[in-house]
Formats: C-alpha cells, sequence, structure tokens
C-alpha cells in the first residue's frame, strides 16, 4: 500500500531534528557571559527543570489512569480500538519531549543572548531567533517521526480490507494519540501559565509599583521565579500546544481523505499522504527561512519586525508553490481546488498574525491609546484594553469565517451541496495543514520571545551598560509582538484543527459501527452503514438546531469555556497572592536587600510558584477530560456534536480576546518605559503596570489554554466515540 514518496515523511523529520541539533550546539558554543551572568542563568535553569521534573511526574500518574481506562474499554468493553491505549502514550511522550527539548535549549540561551548584545543587535537577534528555532524544528521533526513510525506500523500489522476500510482504520487510530498529545500539552500550558504569572504579578505588584524598582531588578525576590515561568509556560507549554495542533491537523485531513475517497482506492492513499508530504515540505522550507533572518545595528521595532516577517513570509510563499506541484504529482481530483484550499490557510494564518499584531504591538494606535488612558488612572486602562480585545476578536473570527467558506468552496468547486460534504470537509482539514505547514519557523518566531525577554533579565541583573539594556529591550519588546502573534496564530490554527476534528468524529462514528462493534450492515438513514456517507450518519443521528440535545450540548460547551476560563483566572489569582506577601516580607524581614547588600531567597519564590501550579492545575485539565464523555453517556452523539460546537465557537472567540487585551496590556506599559507619556516611573506607567497584571493571565494563562481546550475537548469525544455510540441515557 505505500508509496516511495511517503519517505519524505521520515527523511524530514530526521533533517528537522539534525538541524535542531546543529542551531543547539551552535548556540552553546557561543560564550554565556560573566560570571555573575552565569549564575543568574543557573539559577533559572534549575528552577525550570525543577518545575518540569515534579510536572511530569504527576502527568505519568495522569497518564497511566487514562492508559487503563482506555484499556478497559478497548479489552473489556470491546467499544475501542485495541490499538489506541498505545497510540495515547506516545503522542503525550512525544509532546512532552517536543516541551522539554526547547525549553533547555531556552534556558542556556538567555544569558548567551545577552551577551551576544554586548556586541550588537543583529548578533543578539541572531542568536535569539535560532535558539527559538531548536523549539520549532523539535517540534516538528517529533510530529513527522511519530507520524511515520505510526503510519509503517499499523500499515504493516492492519489486515488488508475492502472498500478502502483499510486507510480508514490506520488513520483513524493514528488520530488517536492526538489526544495523549493534547493532554500533556493543556497541563504544559495551564501549569507553566499559572506558574509565570504568579511570578510575574507578584515581581510586578510590589516590585515595580510598590518599591518603585525597575523590572528584573536582582532586588526582587521573584525575579528568577518570573524568568522561570516564561521557560516552562511560553517554551515548554507553546510547543506542547503546537505539537499537538500540527499533529492533529495532519491527521484529522489525512482521515478525512480516506473518507471522501473511500470508493477509490488509487486515489484514497495519496488523499492521506497529501497533508503529510505539505508539513514534510514546509519543514524543510522552515529550515530555509531560519536563515534569513537578521537585521541592521539600531533597528527600529519595525524593521525588527520586518527581518522576523521575512524568513516567515518567504517560507510561506515557497510552500504554496511546492504545495501546487505537490498536489498534482499526487493527481488528486480537483487538485487546483484543494491546492486553493491550502493558500487560503496560510494567508488566514498570516491574517490573523498581521491582525494580532495591529492590536498588541506598540507601534500601533490600539495599543498607544491604551497608554495614553493611564494619563487617567488604572481604571481607565483596564476598561481600554478591555474594550480593544473585545473589538480585536472581530477579524480573527471573520478571517475563519472566510477561510472555512473558501477552503470548502475551492475543494468542492463550489458545490456547497450534501453529495460533496466529504471533499469539503477535507478542503477544510487541508487548509489547516496549510496554515501549519511552516510551524517550523512560525513557532520559532515565538518561542524567541521569551529567550529575548529571559536575555532581557539577566542583563538588568548583572548590571550591564545602558547600550546593552536598550538592545535587549528592543529585543524584549519585539519577543512581546511576536508571543502574541504566535498565540493568536496558535488559537486561530486551533479553530480550523478542531472543526476538522469535529468532521473526524463522525468518520469515528462510522468506524465504530463498521470494525469495533461489528455492526456494518445495520442501517444508517436507511442505507446500511458500510455504505453510509457522512451526511447519513449526521441525518441518522437528528444532528440539527432543533434537536434539544443538540441545543443542550452547545451550551454546555459555552459554560465548559467559561467555567474553564474562571478557574484558571482564579488560579493565577491564589499563587500571585501568596507571592505578593512573599515578596513583601522578604523586602521587611531581610535587611540589606534595597540597598543591594543582601541577596533576596530566590528559592522560596521558586518554590511558591512551583507548588502554585502543581496544585491549580488538575481542576481544569480534569473538566476538559471529563465534560466531553459525561455529555456522551447523558445525550449521546447529538449532545457530543452541540457541546464541540458550543467549545469551538465561543472558545475561538474568548480566546482571541483574552490573548490580545493581554498582549495589549504589555505592550502599553512597555511604550511607556520607551521613554513615553512621562516614562519609567510616572504615574500613567504605574497605571499601565495594573493593567498589564490584569493582562498576563489573560495572555499567558487562560487565553492560550483555551485553544487546547478546545482540541482536548474534541478529542476525548472522538476517543470515547463507542461510549457514547453503545451507552447513553437520552
Amino acid at each position: 500500500m505505500l508509496s516511495s514518496i511517503f519517505a519524505i515523511v521520515p527523511v524530514t523529520s530526521l533533517l528537522a531534528l539534525t538541524f535542531a541539533f546543529i542551531f543547539f550546539r551552535q548556540m552553546m558554543k557561543s560564550s554565556e557571559g560573566t560570571e555573575k551572568m552565569q549564575r543568574i542563568a543557573e539559577h533559572v535553569r534549575k528552577g525550570a527543570s525543577a518545575y518540569l521534573r515534579q510536572q511530569y511526574k504527576i502527568v505519568i500518574i495522569v497518564f497511566i489512569v487514562i492508559t487503563i481506562i482506555f484499556s478497559f474499554l478497548a479489552y473489556g468493553l470491546g467499544v475501542q480500538n485495541k490499538w489506541v491505549p498505545f497510540a495515547f502514550i506516545t503522542g503525550g511522550a512525544f509532546s512532552g519531549l517536543a516541551g522539554f527539548f526547547g525549553m533547555k535549549a531556552a534556558t542556556y540561551a538567555s544569558a548567551r543572548v545577552a551577551n551576544a548584545c554586548r556586541t550588537s543587535l543583529n548578533m543578539g537577534l541572531k542568536l535569539a531567533f535560532r535558539s527559538g528555532a531548536v523549539m520549532g524544528l523539535v517540534v516538528v521533526g517529533l510530529v513527522l517521526m511519530d507520524i511515520s513510525i505510526w503510519f509503517l506500523v499499523l500499515n504493516h500489522f492492519i489486515e488488508d480490507m475492502a472498500g478502502g476500510y483499510k486507510l480508514m482504520t490506520i488513520t483513524a487510530i493514528m488520530l488517536t494519540f492526538g489526544m495523549g498529545a493534547s493532554t500533556q500539552a493543556l497541563f504544559a500550558r495551564v501549569g507553566g501559565g499559572i506558574y509565570t504569572k504568579a511570578a510575574d504579578v507578584g515581581a510586578d505588584l510590589v516590585g515595580k509599583v510598590e518599591a518603585g524598582i525597575p523590572e528584573d531588578d536582582p532586588r526582587n525576590p521573584a525575579t528568577i521565579a518570573d524568568n522561570v515561568g516564561d521557560n516552562v509556560g511560553d517554551v515548554a507549554g507553546m510547543g506542547a500546544d503546537l505539537f499537538e495542533s500540527f499533529a492533529a491537523s495532519i491527521l484529522a485531513t489525512a482521515l478525512l481523505g480516506a473518507a471522501a475517497f473511500i470508493h477509490m482506492e488509487d486515489i484514497q492513499l495519496n488523499a492521506v499522504l497529501a497533508p503529510m508530504l505539505i508539513a514534510a515540505v514546509g519543514t524543510l522550507l522552515s529550515i530555509a527561512g531560519v536563515f534569513m533572518v537578521s537585521t541592521r545595528e539600531g533597528a527600529t521595532q519595525k524593521e525588527l519586525l520586518k527581518a522576523l516577517g521575512l524568513g516567515v513570509n518567504v517560507s510561506a510563499l515557497l510552500i504554496i508553490i511546492a504545495s501546487f506541484f505537490i498536489l498534482q504529482y499526487l493527481a488528486l481530483p480537483n487538485y487546483v481546488g484543494i491546492w486553493g484550499a491550502i493558500v487560503v490557510g496560510l494567508l488566514a494564518g498570516i491574517g490573523i498574525g498581521q491582525s494580532t499584531e495591529y492590536y498588541t504591538a506598540s507601534a500601533y494606535r490600539p495599543t498607544q491609546k491604551i497608554a495614553e488612558s493611564g494619563n487617567t488612572g488604572p481604571a481607565t486602562v483596564i476598561i481600554s484594553g478591555v474594550g480593544t480585545g473585545l473589538i480585536s476578536a472581530s477579524i480573527p473570527l471573520i478571517i475563519i469565517v472566510v477561510a472555512i467558506t473558501l477552503a470548502f468552496g475551492f475543494a468542492t468547486g463550489f458545490n456547497f451541496g450534501m453529495d460533496s460534504l466529504n471533499v469539503g470537509l477535507y478542503g477544510i482539514g487541508i487548509a489547516a495543514v496549510g496554515m501549519l505547514s511552516t510551524l517550523g519557523i512560525t513557532l520559532a518566531t515565538d518561542a524567541y520571545g521569551p529567550i529575548a525577554d529571559n536575555a532581557g533579565g539577566n542583563a538588568e541583573m548583572s548590571g550591564l551598560g545602558a547600550e546593552v539594556r536598550q538592545r535587549t529591550d528592543a529585543l524584549d519588546s519585539l519577543g512581546n509582538t511576536t508571543a502574541a502573534t504566535g498565540k493568536g496564530f496558535a488559537i486561530g490554527s486551533a479553530a480550523l484543527t478542531a472543526l476538522a476534528l469535529l468532521a473526524s468524529y463522525f468518520e469515528e462514528v462510522r468506524m465504530m459501527f463498521v470494525k469495533i462493534l461489528d455492526r456494518p450492515q445495520e442501517l444508517i438513514n436507511n442505507v446500511p452503514a458500510i455504505d453510509a456517507s457522512f451526511y447519513d450518519f449526521v441525518q441518522h443521528y437528528e444532528i440539527h438546531l432543533m434537536n434539544p440535545k443538540v441545543i443542550v450540548g452547545m451550551f454546555l460547551g459555552v459554560m465548559a469555556v467559561f467555567v474553564f476560563s474562571g478557574i484558571t483566572m482564579n488560579a493565577v489569582g491564589r499563587a500571585a497572592q501568596k507571592m505578593v506577601d512573599e515578596v513583601r516580607r522578604q523586602f521587611r524581614t531581610i535587611p540589606g536587600i534595597m540597598e543591594g547588600t543582601a541577596e533576596p531567597d530566590y528559592a522560596r519564590c521558586v518554590e511558591i510558584s512551583t507548588k502554585g501550579a502543581q496544585r491549580e492545575m488538575m481542576t481544569p485539565s480534569l473538566i476538559a477530560l471529563l465534560i466531553p464523555v459525561v455529555v456522551g453517556l447523558v445525550f449521546g452523539v447529538p449532545g457530543i456534536a452541540g457541546l464541540l460546537t458550543g467549545t469551538i465557537t465561543s472558545g475561538f472567540a474568548l480566546a482571541i480576546f483574552m490573548a490580545n487585551a493581554g498582549g495589549a496590556w504589555d505592550n502599553a506599559k512597555k511604550y511607556v518605559e520607551e521613554g513615553n507619556l512621562g516614562g519609567k516611573g510616572s504615574e500613567t506607567h504605574k497605571a499601565t503596570v495594573i493593567g498589564d497584571t490584569v493582562g498576563d493571565p489573560f495572555k499567558d494563562t487562560s487565553g492560550p489554554s483555551l485553544n487546547i481546550l478546545i482540541k482536548l475537548m474534541v478529542m476525548a469525544s472522538v476517543v470515547t466515540v463507542g461510549v457514547a455510540v453503545s451507552y447513553h441515557l437520552l
């Protein structure tokens, strides 16, 4: 069954991992600077490693419990494929590895970037970006490796089946390892987000507002914990998050391709391989794009953004060209239309990124207006930020609507009838693959942000000169924008990926009848299950707005999004209160801190953040795992359809609002700190610091965690589809 062209996928995975190792080795060869710079970097590394070890211990316990449950469903009740427990474990393991390697590179890079800035801005930019590329290339490399291994193994062990069901079975099993990745990603995102924001809020409120000392001042006890948090949240968390998005988009599209061309076996394999090949070629072009990033000394923020954008945009343009020839070679029906869907996905990703940049970068009016509102105090800063965040959600929503419509239309020749539904859904899935095809370099720009932030912190704490601090500040401010853009991109990709997964849910329902429950002749909308279409299953389960089960599910999906956001926000608040109390205690009881003659107890603050994150991350994570199972048991397949619809739509809008509002508050503070509107220490500055503390859990905890919630709830529904089909009360 395998085609020789599939070899591109595992070869590309090895190339990506090789270049990640090369960039890591190059970074490690550069100097870490003075003894003090090295000591500070070592504090951060130890704190990040200690946190991650503790988190993985908890995650391993959770994975053991879930694997036992999946094994019971597969081997006891017979309502799940017997490969699923193993796929679940490998998905989580590879996701955890991606986060670990990315964080390791980031914690070794920060002091080296600060030291490079002692020479030039360009050297600092290149080193920070290529260190971020380690994360990007490790993520895509491990995804492609995991897919390659599973595809080869399952192709060998799954017996041949008539009617194209072998590929349906293989892709359906492979899709389930995405749940392992999603579960690991949610723990990483929620735990890391709580950790970093507890430290950040404590450092800002007591250090900047009460004590009047600069950000990253070594006299602030929470500074090291804040820098550790940047790595465990924005590096390890983001890496695990986008690992799952990349894998899920490829695998959901492969399953939809297998379903769309199920009666065309000569075409079916090529439709399954198409998303894998596009992702592989996009990875190769991402590697090329990394080498294009450079800038001149004294570059402005817009010039720095342009420097990063060059690598991303050139890679995107080249994948547009390459994907056309890939689809032409694979000879898919209407390959030009399917190529159009890929272009739509790429343009949608760029559009969401540009929209996010406009609403969050200090170079544009929305963020400047928030800073100006600080003249009348923190209340107006918060009001202005909320308003800006709400408005900012409109453009990404419109972009996603247009992308869905055009992707479906291009793939079907703008035939919106039910007879072309499967091919249209394949178009939406491959648009998600298009959006994520250059993830290797896109994620590099995002991982660059916390590396630059930590470099600035190291420079401040090490007492480097004003010129060096100016360079690290420029890289840090750029990092705030790239981080906000990256979060918008991640949330946008989650929306398209979740839609592809939602469509895959019904293909899993079909597989449940045909292969797992062995009821291929059961009538579905008066058609035997083995011959029933996607639309037949929708009709059979009455998935429409007049079905109260669907409506109830939609409301429950919206509820889950808001409850999850509230719990994660409150978790940050509780952990931050403990951090504020601890920082105040140290200022009060340790003589000589403010004079710089005594070193604060950094370890105690790291310990508070670690314990707070571990304690608080369980409840929101369990919500995402349990609600789909409960809704499926009570309301069956229609309830799940409504639940996922409500979760995807409300979760996407709320996530964009929170990420953009938080990013705008953060950069409004940076705008003032650059010397505008009174500069550091002014009343306007204090007001924007308050706004930033409100925005911290918005942009770094609840907002980015929502895109994982969306995908994990869909994944949990897909993996437990046998329960919803076989056992439900209504």
